[in-house]
């Protein structure tokens, strides 16, 4: 098995050979071009390359204008330039361009090869960097989300059942439990996979402003309205509009966004004509809407048209037996992210980061594999990486002494406003809400 599959491309028969003959020695693959145009070919064929050394002189194309096809098509793969006459200001801007490296033809095998091996695991590490995020960050197939527990599979069969119709989903659970990834998942299961998909926070915006967001606005309908603008549902029409944290839009627009769900049509500010639209709603709370509508602090007309078809997400402390695999999974991709080698999470950290309550869920979670990577010493993880709260709280009973969601939230927002040393933008961010949404918990909770 090699190390890799290199390709070297020179117009001088002699240097290439020789250069190729090195490389190898070294364990590599190496496959040889004269030209531009029959490298980009094996480029084009193969597209499992690693490293390509190109001469910046060759006699179709310059080695800048093989550097920038390859970047764009293979994002990873590296590219080392070398010249004959190499200058400062040529290799800064090579660089600059994406060269992994700029060397002058004649220095020393040994540095050429010690290039060649921090070119080759950089690349390694892009690609492994690239795999992981289609599977966590790209790609929303069900198969992204992460246990095996038998709650979070009658979760995913329920969200696979809707996820081929048009009908409006509610997706209810804590934050930080997932519900966003639930609904990209729905979204990339439907007819409308190909379409948008456009998501927005109803808590991060005031109400005027969310209104302008959602439903866009004429020229002139208010100061500074200069240009027509689009709402986010004609962006999202033929597709899917996420509604995260609906519970806090407020009772104005939940009647302007009930008519839409009934006739699919709308009024943008300033204008007199009905849009109409075709889009798909999944909407989001961490609240109990039913009660809110009972309590009439949410429309109950809206709850119940929103509500046609609803899923609970459940909560990491409800999985637990799914902790040791989403550990496992946000060790492998932070270790490639942070470029840190992890060999081992010990058994003890595991006891305790199950012991733990999570009331930030999954989100809360993977901050903390992160903290602990980026703490790891000699590639092994241990409990002494873990946050205080977590060492503190792992015997704590959450049924008998852990309190109530609210008292659990309440610790979660403070962990978060010390890690972020009081940025409440920060804090929102990490706690996946909006930062109006924050103020408001912590007036409730009377966090100063």
């Amino acid at each position: 098995m090699t190390k890799g599959k290199i390709l070297v491309i020179d117009d001088e028969d002699q240097l290439r050979k020789a250069l190729s003959r090195i490389i190898e020695l070294e364990g590599y693959e190496v496959l040889q071009a004269e030209n531009a145009s029959k490298g980009l070919k094996l480029v084009e064929k193969n597209n499992d390359f690693v490293l390509v050394i190109c001469d910046v002189k060759l006699p179709d194309l310059s080695g800048l204008e093989v550097l920038k096809k390859i970047k764009a098509k293979n994002g990873y793969c590296e590219v080392i330039l070398i010249t004959a006459y190499g200058t400062i200001h040529d290799g800064v801007y090579a660089m600059k361009q994406g060269a992994f490296d700029y060397i002058t033809k004649g220095d020393g095998d040994e540095q050429i090869i010690v290039t060649v091996e921090k070119a080759v695991e950089k690349a390694n590490m892009q690609k492994r960097i690239l795999e992981l995020e289609n599977k966590l960050e790209t790609r929303y197939s069900f198969d992204r989300i992460i246990g095996k527990s038998a709650l979070l599979k009658n979760t995913i069969v329920l969200a696979e059942k809707v996820a081929p119709t048009d009908s409006t989903v509610l997706l209810e659970g804590e934050t930080g439990t997932g519900k966003e990834l639930f609904a990209q998942s729905i979204h990339s299961a439907s007819p409308r996979k190909n379409k948008p998909f456009v998501a927005v926070n109803c808590s991060a915006f005031p109400k005027d402003l969310l209104e302008s967001e959602i439903f866009g606005y004429k020229k002139g309908a208010f100061t500074g309205a200069n240009l027509d603008k689009k709402g986010l549902f004609e962006e999202a029409n033929e597709g899917t509009l996420f509604l995260d944290e609906i519970g806090e839009m407020h009772p104005d627009l939940q009647a302007k966004l009930l008519r839409v769900l009934e006739d699919q049509t709308f009024t943008k500010i300033g204008d007199t004509k009905p849009t109409k639209v075709n889009v798909r709603i999944i909407a989001a709370t961490n609240r109990d809407l039913l009660s809110e509508a009972q309590s009439e602090n949410f429309r109950s007309d809206l709850y119940y048209r929103l509500s046609v078809f609803k899923i609970q997400i459940p909560a990491l402390r409800d999985r637990k037996e799914d902790i040791s695999y989403l550990v496992d999974n946000f060790t492998e991709y932070y270790s490639c992210k942070i470029n840190k080698r992890i060999t081992e999470v010990s058994n003890e950290f595991i006891d305790k980061v199950k012991a733990y309550a999570w009331p930030g869920n999954t989100r809360e979670l993977k901050n903390v594999i992160e903290r602990a990577v980026i703490l790891a010493d000699n590639g092994k993880i241990s409990h002494e990486h873990l946050p205080i709260e977590v060492l503190l709280l792992k015997n704590i009973n959450f049924n008998n002494q852990y309190g109530t969601i609210d008292e659990m939230e309440k610790i979660h927002i403070q962990k978060m406003l010390n890690y972020t040393n009081g940025n409440k933008t920060k804090a929102a961010e990490k706690l996946g809400i909006g930062v109006p949404t924050l103020y408001r918990k912590l007036e409730l909770y009377g966090i100063k």
